[in-house]
């Protein structure tokens, strides 16, 4: 048996661990292990595609990031080709990326990666491939997985910084936003939120009133407590507005989200008086050496995705459903994304304990 493992997608605390746990557990077995460099870039000459082995993954369970790199712009089936008159032509070259697998006789792929890997993962699998699936998102936005590797470490990333950002707020009476990410789902800034006593929580599940905000800060104003924390995950708005975006020369002129801090922080001013800061979190919050927990949660993955293939678990997705690890298939996984729920014990935790959700 030869497979391979490819990483797609932002990365994640945790990603070296998956892989690590991955190729131990295939050589163990007496299989050969390759590795696909750059999400698909490897099978499509992009890239190469190394043997992976155990001398290969020695020393990195430790490590952020992934050995064999990734991308977010590598779907084999809207591959971009550059014209001569500067436009981009997308290209379907997923019979190529069979071919090549055959060719190199992968008898199966192993794919790391978020929402979007997955749903490549489905369309690859429906054109024959033999793959497995591990989710892998900070956001923890992944459905049929109690959680993801990678989580833990961004909430303490961000947890450590309110637990910083406590003191010089208080020190200056000021109200500080954080921003954090969280596209579509604010589990980041909830869990962190909450776990670092913050003030007011923004998370895209629960559009805002501004003035439900202000009116928490004046009422701490009020009790004596002369600073605020908020925390404001990126794809948070406004109840009746959208989330906020920015426009990056890097990426062409695309339009991402972010903006969110500066903006609710200069409404909050505005409408309050009191000094008001801002930060942005952005990739510290995937960058690092990951958790225990999310070690550990990385490795078991790792070794469930070669059990999946051993027992021929195609087209599925190992997950964690407590206490066990499980295998989902995609298309269960991808039929609906996963939200924080309003009715969770988080949610009502952070409402007990005084927490503004600005709604």
């Amino acid at each position: 048996m030869r497979i391979a493992i490819s990483t797609g997608g932002g990365d994640a605390p945790g990603l070296n661990a998956v892989i690590r746990a991955a190729v131990l557990s295939a050589v163990h077995r007496g299989w050969e292990v390759m590795g696909i460099r750059r999400g698909y870039h490897g099978l499509l000459g992009e890239d190469e595609v190394v043997t992976l082995n155990a001398d290969s993954v020695r020393g990195i369970a430790h490590l952020g990031g992934t050995i064999l790199r990734t991308t977010n712009r590598g779907n084999p089936f809207r591959w971009p080709v550059p014209q001569p008159d500067g436009s981009v032509l997308e290209v379907d070259r997923s019979d190529e990326l069979l071919e090549n697998a055959r060719q190199l006789g992968i008898d199966a792929v192993i794919t790391i990666g978020g929402d979007g890997s997955l749903k490549l993962a489905q369309q690859l699998f429906e054109k024959g491939l033999r793959i497995v699936g591990v989710p892998k998102t900070i956001d923890n936005d992944v459905a049929g997985t109690v959680s993801t590797f990678g989580f833990d470490t961004a909430v303490n990333t961000v947890l450590e910084a309110i637990d910083k950002l406590h003191t010089t707020a208080e020190s200056h009476d000021r109200v500080i936003v954080i921003e954090v990410m969280g596209r579509h789902a604010g589990f980041i800034a909830l869990h962190a939120g909450l776990a670092g006593t913050a003030d007011v929580i923004l998370i895209p599940e629960i559009p805002y009133d501004i003035e439900r905000v202000c009116e928490k800060i004046r009422a701490r104003d009020r009790a004596g407590r002369r600073f605020s924390i908020v925390v404001a995950a990126e794809g948070a708005f406004a109840r009746g507005g959208s989330p906020y975006l920015v426009e990056r020369a890097s990426s062409g002129g695309a339009a991402r989200l972010g903006g969110i801090g500066d903006a609710v922080a200069r409404a909050i001013e505005e409408r309050t008086g009191k000094e008001t800061r801002s930060l942005v979190l952005g990739h510290l919050q995937r960058g690092g050496q990951p958790t225990g927990y999310d070690r550990l949660l990385a490795t078991r993955f790792g070794g469930a995705a070669v059990v999946a293939v051993a027992n021929e678990k195609w087209g599925h997705m190992v997950a964690l459903q407590s206490p066990h690890i499980v295998t989902v298939p995609f298309t269960e996984v991808l039929r609906q994304p996963k939200r924080v729920a309003l009715d969770h014990d988080v949610v009502q935790t952070a409402r007990a304990t005084g927490i503004s959700f600005g709604d």
